[in-house]
């Protein structure tokens, strides 16, 4: 966890950490030392991350065109400082964050680099024509870049005050010192003659040995083999506070620990949260300030809220851990298998060379090497993966220790300050355990044979062979459960071959059955482990198996998983398959035109199996335009009224009655049109094989269409003069059902 708590600049443990907008901390000391100040009059911020208003006077001149990286540093020291000018002593901490979007950060654009390494903002010429002030006159701005994510900030006139404190990290980190300390004191040295032993300095991690500081010089100098080790402080034990255990744990609100009061009004607690600013606000805040018109929560539900997220994230990653210890248990396993049969492999080697004439002998040194040269590549490939994954573990250790020390805090607003952060850090921890990175790769046999036959001729051309094992089918495939969904009529599938598994194999067959208890029918053939199928039945379900196959034969089939499709249909306006001249928004819900002519845009769905309904609200209305709703085929005609051609079946309406139209056949004239605000449904009964419209909620005839059959799309005409948004998802509403009964 200590890896949790230092500061990316200095390395140390935090010092009055300070959330930046980008999420993560830095100790206020270093902000000030990475913190830039510009003159305006010699550089210009681009206009993203100017301040609005009018900026604060210069706390002092810019540093002169010979000033070196002290100086610079030393500029930027004074941000927060009493040394600002103009302003009193507080000008430097009344400095707030503006952005174009009040984020308090720009993008990332390529940039230069401060005296003390970190990126900042690169200079932008001065606009045409603007007059340049005396140098070191007139007011200056400064920015504040991330040392992680290289995202810059601007600050105004409250300095780095303008950032909130992260009193939540402070606090673990205090505890987490104490425990530290008291281990420190606790833990003896294991190399001392002295009795009692003296307490521990450090330990080293490689040797796994604690030194005292006398003992570490005699026995452990830093030079020579010793100047690659890593010592570390010694480890807090679990009894110690910060040290996993209950000791020092955090105090609830009202347990002694003092209340945090708002930033902005002194005598306030926090008592709401802001989501729209994702910050805790007092009720002067909702009243006065500038969340009087964002949307806020009760701190304390919202408390309980990001805490039961950032637990269920950490689900997932403590799960991952667990896999990981495991794996290295096995490849620890693994390392012992492959020092005994690369053992056995070389003393097969060394009788069989010792049994042949003085021609071998040459060649024995030869095959020796080989072997050992395999040995070692399979050691260093697991070493590198030991390694590799230690390193992940511990990361993930630290991230969950860190977590938890977070999750037991109670300071709600502190927690707030930081939890969306945690949770989606904790998301991406759990998505680095990518698929094949808890599996060996390499194996414990040595595919080595030698072959002691040929005469003795030939014994100079003696040398390893490939061991050529049976080739036999592959075993059966694991379906990733975690994986496996539905989405709409779509159902996607992952699987994997066992870890371990030895026998090659060059693709896979996945079945699916119709939906309906039918036949299995292959889907996909081929090396992917990952398959979506489009295109089924709604409200439908599906079972789906898959096996592997290679040069032998076909492997037995996987286990059988049910999937069950989306009862409604979500969709929208389909963008790609739209005439040129349809204008799509509200993420393509909301359809309208920019001709005179009637134009077709189709849905993204497509029916051929069960009962479907949808509506379609009429936003605008104007000069008594004909719009049609209806579905169609695919390839229906886009460039004419809907129901023209023998692709389409439509209900077109005007303002006072409507009609129903295929192939360019007009009938059921019907009294009722549409006019601003009204809503036309449209029932698809697939299963009766008939179409019905609905004005609303009241059916237009009978309905219009019958015996049809096939794949079909929601459909839709219009021209400019007509505004339209669909709405989907929705179940055949009541008085729709009502007026269907006579016809049933």
């Amino acid at each position: 966890m200590e890896e949790e708590l230092k500061c990316p600049v200095c390395g140390s443990l935090f010092r009055e950490p300070i959330i930046l907008p980008c999420s993560h901390n830095v100790c206020l000391p270093c902000a000030r030392t990475i913190a830039v100040q510009t003159p305006e009059s010699e550089q210009h911020l681009p206009p993203l991350l100017h301040p609005r208003g009018p900026a604060p006077p210069a706390a002092a001149a810019a540093p002169g065109a010979g000033a070196g990286p002290g100086a610079a540093a030393g500029s930027a020291a004074c941000l927060d400082s009493e040394c600002a000018a103009g302003g009193g002593g507080d000008h430097a901490d009344k400095l707030s964050l503006h952005s174009e979007t009040d984020s308090g950060y720009g993008s990332y654009t390529p940039s230069l680099k401060s005296p003390n390494g970190v990126r900042v903002l690169p200079l932008v010429p001065a606009p045409p024509g603007a007059a340049a002030a005396p140098r070191g006159a007139g007011p200056a701005s400064s920015s504040l870049t991330c040392p992680q994510c290289h995202r810059s900030a601007s600050l105004d006139q409250r300095g780095l005050r303008g950032f909130q404190r992260n009193r939540l990290l402070e606090a673990i980190v205090q505890r987490y010192q104490q425990g530290r300390a008291a281990a420190a004191a606790a833990a003896k040295c294991q190399l001392c003659d002295r009795s009692p032993p003296e307490p521990a300095a450090v330990l080293c991690e490689q040797c796994e040995v604690l030194y005292c500081a006398a003992c570490q010089l005699r026995c452990h100098p830093a030079r020579g083999p010793f100047a690659k080790h890593r010592l570390a402080p010694p480890p807090a034990h679990p009894g110690a506070p910060g040290g996993g255990g209950d000791g020092g744990g955090g105090k609830g609100a009202g347990g002694g620990r003092k209340l945090p009061t708002c930033a902005e009004h002194d005598l306030e607690n926090y008592s709401m949260y802001c989501v729209s600013c994702r910050s805790p606000v007092c009720y002067q805040c909702l009243e006065e300030g500038k969340h009087s018109k964002h949307d806020v929560k009760a701190l304390g539900a919202m408390w309980k809220q990001h805490k039961a997220q950032l637990s269920q994230a950490l689900n997932g990653v403590s799960d991952k851990a667990k896999e990981a210890k495991e794996f290295l248990v096995q490849l620890k396993n693994l390392l012992q298998q492959i020092q005994e049969n690369g053992l056995d492999y070389e003393a097969c080697l060394v009788a069989q060379c010792d049994a042949l004439v003085d021609a071998l002998t040459r060649q024995k040194a030869k095959l020796l090497t080989k072997v050992t040269k395999e040995r070692e590549h399979k050691l260093k490939v697991v070493w590198d993966q030991i390694n590799h994954c230690t390193l992940k573990l511990r990361q993930s250790t630290g991230l969950m220790e860190y977590c938890l020390e977070v999750i037991k805090e109670n300071d709600p607003s502190g927690f707030l300050q930081i939890s969306d952060a945690l949770i989606k850090r904790v998301q991406v921890s759990q998505e680095q355990w990518v698929k094949g990175a808890l599996e060996p790769k390499v194996s414990a046999e040595f595919d080595l044979t030698l072959d002691s036959e040929p005469l003795l001729q030939s014994i100079h051309q003696l040398d390893f062979i490939q061991m050529k094992f049976p080739v036999s089918v592959p075993p059966v495939p694991l379906l990733q459960l975690e994986k496996c969904c539905t989405r709409n009529n779509s159902v996607t599938l992952a699987w994997r071959m066992p870890p371990l598994s030895h026998n090659p194999v060059e693709g896979y067959i996945l079945e699916l059955d119709d939906g309906d208890g039918g036949q299995f029918r292959e889907v996909y053939v081929g090396k992917e482990t990952l398959c979506t199928i489009d295109g089924l039945h709604f409200n439908s379900t599906y079972n789906a198996r898959v096996k592997a196959f290679n040069s032998s034969g076909v492997g037995p089939y996987s286990k059988t998983v049910i999937l069950q499709t989306s009862d409604v249909a979500w969709f929208t306006f389909d963008p790609s398959s739209a005439h040129r001249d349809i204008v799509l928004s509200n993420d393509n819900q909301t359809a309208t035109c920019n001709s005179y002519d009637d134009r077709v845009v189709l849905g993204t769905a497509a029916f051929s199996k069960g009962v479907h309904y949808w509506e379609l609200h009429v936003d605008r209305y104007d000069n008594h335009p004909d719009p049609a709703f209806g579905i169609a085929r695919i390839n229906v005609v886009k460039d004419m009224m809907l129901g023209k051609d023998d692709k389409a079946w439509a209900m077109y309406v005007d303002n006072n009655r409507s009609w129903f139209m295929h192939c360019n056949s007009h009938t059921n004239r019907t009294e009722g049109g549409v006019s601003k605000g009204a809503t036309v449904g449209v029932l698809l009964d697939l299963n009766k094989h008939n179409l019905t419209f609905y004005i609303n909620g009241q059916q237009q005839g009978p309905p219009a269409f019958e015996n049809i059959e096939g794949v079909f799309m929601p459909a839709l005409s219009l021209n400019r003069n007509v505004q339209v948004t669909l709405h989907t998802g929705l179940e055949v509403p009541q008085c729709v059902k009502q007026t269907k009964l006579p016809n049933n």
